[in-house]
């Protein structure tokens, strides 16, 4: 999994002061026992064991952790995962792993019922740990990029936001605003792909009355509004280039003349810009006027996507759940899928599933929102080049336990035979598709199913 990370440039301005500290190899603990979390767990000279009742748990135990569960390393570059014969097993990236059989982690590792990211650094966790500030959950990649903005806004310079779609690039522009000389006053966005051109000139820079036919009083435009406090142009590289050049003196000359208008108008606006292209190559292109790009362009922050956000994903979750329905809870397989998928929508993207499954797991009058109500196609790349294997096919099915692991089982509860009733009729009764809907052999349900006197549907198989 790539890892947290931002950028400022230029960086020996507003550089980041723990950018030369060593890294700390580790897991991040996202998810035990039904509650998120965001606690890091480094390496002690590159492994860690990890069990119920190991100190660097905390008080969040998971019961369902063995004692001794699995073992992590990390050789340098990869991480490697063994379990020590646990009695709930291992799961590495949707995969169950046999005993004594290290296995490579990328991305999700769970035990029991609790899931670990692999990170190459947790050090920034360490320090910074995940706030919510203002309705917005932060961890530490967005913490540090935000206090670089706001030294940026406190300086007076421009401020331009890369990032994927969805990453948050408006709230990064608010708290730019809010942060600057001239937080009292509006703060105007902008969707300049959405200005058609023919009217970009009239919205932006404003009409006097009779500039043309159905003028029939003064309009004024967005730079006008945004008189006294911060003008956000968010994707700005699609404004016509003749609309880029006349914004370009404006914002050189802080004077504005409207359409129909004989004088201009002076304004005081800091400006704030947004694109989800690399704005050098547009140049290059002749996409972007170069004037306008050394006066909007720099200095530049790069919000990191989320799936380089791993440690916000599970409290997203879990504050969505308790927001829009409070009565229900948060499986582990709901956040595992979440965590195993890319997420090209990014936060955005993310939410609007989220809030599509509590929707399902409402509708089927389930307790908790599970992996089997978020949408095959959520958070996975649109079309041919998938950046992850399609969700609608099986996981490969873990290997059969051993009798005498099979003999030592604890006793059944309430919440896991309800879990495993619902997945048999889910799935018609079908013993492999609900052993596999499960991420447990057959033969182990099969076991479990005589053992404790599960009614079940007679298997199609």
């Amino acid at each position: 999994m790539e890892q947290n990370g931002s950028t400022l440039k230029p960086s020996g301005i507003l550089g980041d002061k723990h950018a030369s500290e060593e890294r700390v190899p580790g897991l991040l603990r996202l998810f035990a026992a039904g509650t998120a979390m965001a606690v890091a767990l480094p390496l002690k000279d590159g492994e860690l064991e990890l069990g119920r009742g190991t100190p660097a748990l905390g008080e969040a135990q998971d019961p369902r952790m063995s004692r001794r569960h699995a073992r992590l390393k990390f050789d340098g570059r990869r991480f490697w995962v063994t379990d020590l014969g646990s009695q709930n097993g291992t799961v590495v990236d949707g995969e169950p792993v046999p005993a004594q059989s290290p296995r490579e982690a990328q991305r999700v590792i769970r035990m029991g019922d609790s899931l670990f990211v692999p990170c190459a650094d947790v050090g920034p966790l360490e320090r910074r740990g995940v706030v919510t500030r203002e309705g917005f959950i932060r961890g530490p990649a967005m913490q540090g990029l935000l206090e670089e903005v706001t030294r940026a806004a406190r300086l007076g310079f421009p401020l331009h936001i890369h990032g994927e779609s969805g990453t948050g690039k408006e709230g990064v522009a608010r708290a730019f605003h809010e942060s600057g000389p001239r937080s009292a006053g509006p703060f105007v966005a902008v969707n300049c792909a959405a200005i058609p051109q023919g009217i970009a000139e009239r919205l932006l820079f404003g009409a006097r009355r009779g500039a043309y036919s159905g003028a029939d009083a003064d309009a004024p435009g967005y730079l006008q509004t945004a008189d006294g406090g911060t003008l956000f142009l968010d994707e700005v590289v699609e404004l016509d280039l003749a609309v880029q050049a006349k914004l370009l003196r404006a914002l050189e000359t802080k004077e504005i003349l409207a359409l129909g208008a004989a004088k201009p108008k002076t304004v005081d606006i800091h400006i704030c810009s947004a694109s989800n292209r690399d704005l050098r190559a547009l140049v290059a292109a002749g996409k972007l006027r170069e004037d306008l790009y050394f006066r909007i362009g720099r200095p530049e922050v790069t919000l990191p996507p989320l799936r380089q956000r791993p440690e916000e994903l599970a409290l997203l979750l879990q504050r969505e759940v308790r927001q829009v329905a409070p009565t229900l809870g948060l499986h582990l397989s709901f956040v595992e899928a979440c965590l195993l998928r890319p997420w090209p929508g990014n936060i955005r993207e993310l939410l609007v599933e989220a809030r599509g499954a509590i929707q399902a797991a409402l509708m089927q009058e389930a307790p908790r929102v599970e992996a089997r109500h978020l949408s095959p196609s959520a958070g996975t790349a649109f079309g041919t080049g998938a950046a992850a294997p399609p969700p609608s096919a099986p996981p490969p099915e873990p290997p059969e336990p051993t009798r005498e692991a099979s003999s030592r089982a604890r006793p059944l509860d309430d919440d896991e035979r309800t879990r495993i009733e619902q997945a048999l009729r889910q799935h018609g009764g079908n013993v492999a598709a609900t052993a596999r809907a499960l991420g447990m052999h057959r033969t182990q349900l099969r076991r479990l199913l005589e053992r404790h006197a599960l009614a079940a549907p007679p298997d199609s198989e």
